[in-house]
Order: C-alpha cells, then structure tokens, then sequence
C-alpha cells in the first residue's frame, strides 16, 4: 500500500533533548558535589520519569536535599540546553524531501505539548506537521500505541499507509503496536542490539535520503510478503 504520511517522536529523534536531559540532571548531581551514575538513567517507556531520579538524588544528598529548589534549578539548566538545540542531522533534508514527495507529517510523543510546541518552535519545525498528538492527551505512554493511534486517527490514514520513525526500543515496540512499520534512528545514549524488531535501523537521518529509506521499507515488505 502506497505511504501516504510519516510520523515522528519528539524527544531524540528530531533534536537531541534526550541528551540535554541527561546533562542537566549531571550538572544538579555535581552541583551537590556528586557524579551521577547514568547506568539506568532512561526509562524503558515514555513519559515522565523524574521522581525516581529526584528521589535517588534525595537519598544521595540527605535531610539537606531540597526538592523545590533542586527542581526549579535543574529546569532553568536544562531550559538553557535546550535552547541551543538545533534540528538532529539530516532530519531537514528528510521534511524537506517529504513535502517534495506530497506526503502528509506528524509528531507522536509522549512528553507535553508544552514541551514539543515549544522546541518546535525554536526550531522553525512547527509548520511543517499537520498533525501533532502529544502525552497529555493519551492515558498511556509508550510502549503503549495509544499516541500512535491518536496521530493516526487526526491524520484519517490506517497504519498501513504511515510509517514511524522512532530513537528508543520502546517507541519501536509502540509503533508496530498501532500497526506502523518503523524506521529506528536510536539517540546516542540508545543500545542498538534493542533494536533488532525495527523495520529499517540507522545510526542517524543523514545515513540514507528518504528516498533510499522509503525504499528500503518496500524492498523488505516485499520478502515479507
């Protein structure tokens, strides 16, 4: 069936903010005089996953630890690298391509619009989605195929005429979930082995044009069929 519409997270995959993430907690971690162990640090789903970090942070630090402050600092640090985001590689020349080829675009994230809105903003990407469906509209999160099934319903396509694009093991499991093929561009702090149930696996978006990475996806549903 003819791919009428491509669909993308937000965070990793279309800028870095997974990274900035990371590093703003480092940074209130070494604020404390500490090093954060990032062994475990990404959730295995979508979503918020601060209150486990904010509580192993408590317990590091002791009685002194102050949440609120804590809080509001990390926030300002992490605002501040995120701000010098730009789009990842690659990923221009593929919405730039798409929109030479008629095909229709969207988000499914699980983090808030508050959020995507915003970095798309910064970014001049904002205009370039039909279709944005978001965390706060879905009662689940990734893996859950809820937000892929929202984006789905708003674009009025079946799965069959879309295709994901996604950086975590979860995402991936999410989108065939909602019945989407799906290309995997894992951010860096991603283990590639997860990733094996993917349809197509890059080490970034400037790897192939979208052309390639389209067909690629036809070669293979024709083995599969």
């Amino acid at each position: 069936m003819t791919i009428k519409a491509l669909i993308f997270d937000f965070d990793g995959l279309l800028m870095d903010t997974e990274t900035a993430l990371l590093e703003s907690w480092r940074w209130e971690w070494r604020r404390h005089g500490l090093e954060l162990d990032p062994v475990g640090f990404f959730a295995d789903h979508g979503g918020d996953a601060n209150e486990p970090r904010y509580a192993a942070l408590a317990a590091a630090v002791g009685p002194a630890y102050d949440r609120e402050s804590s809080h509001a600092l990390r926030m300002a640090q992490r605002a501040k690298l995120n701000a010098a985001l730009e789009p990842a590689p690659g990923i221009v020349g593929w919405l730039d391509r798409a929109t030479e080829l008629g095909l229709r675009l969207a988000v499914a994230s699980s983090s808030p619009i508050t959020h995507v809105g915003a970095m798309l903003d910064q970014a001049g990407l904002r205009a370039r989605f039909e279709v944005l469906a978001t965390g706060e509209e879905v009662t689940a999160h990734k893996p859950d195929p809820a937000v892929y099934l929202l984006a789905l319903e708003r674009l009025g396509l079946p799965a069959a005429e879309a295709v994901a694009f996604e950086d975590t093991a979860h995402g991936v499991a999410a989108a065939h979930a909602a019945g989407l093929r799906c290309v995997a561009v894992p951010n860096p702090h991603a283990d590639n082995v997860r990733f094996t149930a993917a349809d197509l696996l890059l080490p970034n978006a400037a790897d192939l044009s979208l052309d390639a990475v389209l067909a690629g996806l036809a070669r293979r549903a024709g083995r599969l069929r």
